[in-house]
């Protein structure tokens, strides 16, 4: 199972925007994005001589294809999704009914990592993933430790038994209470379990995200 190593500041960099990825770090002032002369251009050797270049129409930063892929970027940055992997969410949610931006933000938010995310037990998507793959949690009654495994409405997450006694997960109510889970998702902090109520909404989404862009982006 591959997955991104490098550092996770950088990443932000890129974007031009705080993208939380490293959780608690990033809201307790300690974020390099957040000093007093944040760099203004895009990490690597060639990143400060990118903001002048032009291509096209204008500056490079302006085009359409340039928007359409930092879109698509942020939002595979945001939830931890490798090239290919985002290529077939994209390919689901074209085959789905509805519209095929808001179905493939939908299926991002169902997969598991994000779900324990969302669920306030874990403070960042990279630990969730972590969390995931180390077997701590129950889909529907069995064991799973696959991040990228999506969720369907009325499905349910529940740390395992042998696991409540940890105490990473015996202390977690304390500070997980404090992060209101969405209302497409249920949560009992007493049984450290949460269950898919249904899809969720727009508004309960990264606003940030265009999922438009990232559609033009595929319809090239």
């Amino acid at each position: 199972m591959s997955k991104y190593t490098g550092p996770v500041c950088r990443l932000c960099r890129r974007e031009g925007e705080k993208l939380y990825l490293k959780g608690q770090r990033c809201l307790n002032g300690k974020c390099p994005f957040d000093k007093a002369e944040p760099k203004d251009y895009a990490p690597g050797a060639h990143g400060r001589d990118a903001q002048f270049k032009r291509r096209g129409r204008g500056a490079r930063g302006n085009s359409d294809f340039t928007r359409q892929l930092r879109e698509k970027q942020k939002a595979r940055r945001i939830y931890g999704v490798l090239e290919k992997q985002f290529e077939r969410y994209y390919e689901a949610a074209l085959r789905g009914r509805g519209l095929t931006g808001l179905s493939l933000l939908q299926i991002l938010e169902r997969r598991l990592d994000n779900v324990v995310f969302r669920l306030g037990y874990a403070s960042s998507r990279a630990q969730a993933r972590l969390l995931v793959t180390h077997g701590h949690f129950n889909v529907n009654g069995r064991r799973t430790d696959v991040p990228s495994y999506v969720l369907r409405p009325g499905d349910e997450v529940k740390v395992r038994e042998g696991s409540r006694g940890r105490s990473y997960f015996s202390t977690l109510s304390v500070a997980g209470e404090d992060r209101p889970a969405p209302s497409w998702l249920e949560r009992d902090f007493g049984a450290l379990s949460g269950r898919v109520a249904g899809l969720p909404a727009r508004h309960e989404i990264d606003s940030k995200l265009n999922e438009q862009l990232i559609v033009e982006f595929y319809s090239r």
